[in-house]
């Protein structure tokens, strides 16, 4: 496989230059798996959890999907948040969103790619959810922009009402579900306030 040469090159690079900065990292890293954190993501190749939150390998377990969406159904996700909160015992669940994701669009424009319209209709969802508030945006980026910071909103609470994290407030465990919506435009990760520590 020539065409993957460089990717592989490039991993050893990598690897060395770790290595070089601390010779026992990897060694270490093999022994155990203790993040704090658990990010569901946006599957975007220009959203990596680890650079943006400016954490080592080992400080993050990240799920992630088409527009960072969390369904009830959904058992690679569930699975994911399960093994995180009663195993890896993380204190923060971040639910992650991007400007400009293009799920998203999909979702507020319509478009029909195939399989993939089954899973935006979730995103679909949020749109009718909200459909007066959206509505009332005319500008259309804006409208995007602001279709992104809603669809985290509600994964939040998704995630949230899920037995998994339901269960662990329940049991006192400190853990708290966090939105944020990141920016391709300046690579900054924007709070949107909606965190939620515990049972209402």
């Amino acid at each position: 496989m020539p065409e993957l040469t460089q990717l592989l090159k490039n991993n050893r690079q990598w690897a060395a230059k770790i290595k070089e900065q601390s010779p026992d990292f990897f060694h270490e890293l093999s022994q155990q798996q203790a993040p704090e954190y658990l990010w569901i993501g946006c599957s975007d190749s220009r959203v990596p959890a680890n650079q943006i939150a400016g954490l080592a390998p080992g400080e993050v377990f990240v799920h992630r999907n088409i527009a960072n969406v969390v369904v009830h159904s959904d058992l690679n996700c569930l699975s994911v948040i399960q093994y995180a909160v009663e195993v890896l015992k993380v204190k923060h669940i971040m639910v992650t969103g991007h400007y400009g994701c293009g799920g998203v669009i999909a979702a507020l424009e319509g478009a029909e790619y195939g399989l993939i319209d089954n899973w935006l209709r979730h995103i679909k969802d949020v749109i009718r959810m909200n459909k007066n508030e959206l509505d009332g945006i005319e500008d259309k980026a804006k409208r995007i922009d602001r279709l992104v910071e809603l669809n985290v909103i509600e994964q939040v609470h998704n995630v949230a009402n899920t037995t998994i994290v339901k269960n662990a407030w329940k049991a006192g465990q400190q853990l708290s579900v966090h939105g944020f919506v990141y920016s391709l435009e300046d690579g900054i990760l924007n709070d949107l306030e909606v965190s939620i520590r515990g049972l209402k």
